[in-house]
């Protein structure tokens, strides 16, 4: 894709077991990604490997962030592995995008607040809390202004939020969540949005090649009738986030990708040994307690996720047509089996899932982008 950037021959593709189980599905579409990739490496796809990343010869695709430990090479770089590569578990999480509520609250080993104080002004109001009752006392502060969204930092795809709106809900939902769980991992407490958006900002370099997007997410129910992630409609561009903001972007869509861009490199200013060749940030915008419009960073995904293939199909088709500078792709997920994929898709996934029911995911390339030639 950017030809100063070069090409590290390697001899096959691995997925990376991790230590969370994934789901069958996850698991599969993982699995068929995977191909793809090998196929932009021109090399083989190798199966799923339970290994740790140890051979320089071989590409991986880890299921979840790598973190740094023994069994993790140190030269590890992003022309090997799809994902990101951080200094402790908790800097995977959502858990960074907030302070604590107090320099003295509970925190995990290598705890840096230098972060929030570079990246602050692009994430939204709330707190990380690694206890029940720093979460407690966060939580009052942020009621104040109207109701808080808990969110477990590990959560996927919206699943296990609660929105409180008085104190007596906020100690009966903490009541309800496991406190090893909060203090090993860390618990989210943020003001809840109306009438919200959520837009997508990303970027992959792959096989020598850079691509970067701005998108949206939508929702749809699964099968017990909750709102959850459905999928991501990405405008892609070749090259690094400047080519992006140098599309014709809406207002809403430049705060997005600004506040992602500055969100990233404090990332890597503070976060030694910090390695991305995967990277996802999700911006809320809507209307706070006090009804007015703001705008922030409410996570980040260095690792395999949901808009990964709608990334992956729209670099390979850009890959495919020199004179074509940006692209459009989503992928879509939907549950239950009376779900028809649209015209054109390509299905990765479709069948019953013991976690999940049945659920079906695809990805579609958009074939029709007549102004978007060089040439």
């Amino acid at each position: 894709m950017n030809a100063e950037e070069k090409h590290v021959t390697k001899s096959g593709v691995v997925v990376l077991a991790t230590s969370l189980p994934a789901a069958d599905h996850e698991r599969s579409v993982q699995c068929r990604l995977a191909k793809e990739i090998a196929t932009l490496l021109h090399c083989p796809f190798l199966g799923d490997s339970g290994a740790a990343a140890g051979s320089s010869d071989l590409y991986y695709i880890p299921a979840e962030t790598l973190v740094i430990y023994d069994d993790i090479p140190p030269d590890l770089c992003e022309e090997d592995f799809f994902g990101g590569l951080v200094c402790q578990p908790y800097v995977a999480t959502k858990a960074i995008s907030h302070p604590l509520y107090a320099e003295h609250c509970c925190a995990p080993s290598g705890w840096m607040p230098e972060f929030l104080h570079k990246a602050g002004n692009v994430v939204l109001d709330g707190y990380t809390a690694f206890s029940l009752e720093d979460a407690g006392r966060a939580g009052s502060e942020l009621l104040r202004k109207g109701p808080v969204r808990l969110k477990p930092v590990q959560g996927k795809a919206g699943k296990g939020q609660q929105v409180v709106a008085t104190r007596t809900e906020l100690e009966t939902a903490l009541a309800q969540l496991p406190e090893d769980d909060i203090a090993r991992w860390g618990l989210v407490l943020e003001e809840h949005l109306r009438e919200v958006i959520t837009w997508s900002v990303g970027q992959i370099r792959v096989a020598g090649g850079t691509v970067s997007y701005v998108g949206s997410q939508n929702l749809t129910r699964d099968n017990g009738g909750q709102h959850v992630y459905g999928g991501s409609e990405l405008l892609m561009v070749r090259g690094g986030y400047e080519n992006l903001l140098g599309l014709k972007l809406s207002p809403a869509l430049l705060t997005a990708v600004f506040q992602a861009r500055n969100y990233e490199q404090a990332a890597f200013e503070v976060f030694e040994g910090l390695v991305l060749s995967r990277r996802n940030y999700d911006i809320a915008q809507g209307l706070n307690g006090d009804g007015n419009p703001v705008s922030g960073v409410l996570e980040q995904s260095w690792r395999i996720g949901g808009a990964t293939s709608a990334e992956i199909f729209g670099l390979k088709a850009l890959g495919r047509d020199p004179d074509r500078q940006y692209i459009r792709a989503a992928s879509l997920e939907r549950y239950g089996e009376s779900y028809s994929p649209p015209e054109g898709a390509t299905v990765l996934f479709s069948g019953e899932d013991k976690d999940v029911g049945f659920i079906t995911k695809c990805v579609r390339v958009a074939v029709d982008e007549r102004q978007n030639r060089t040439r």
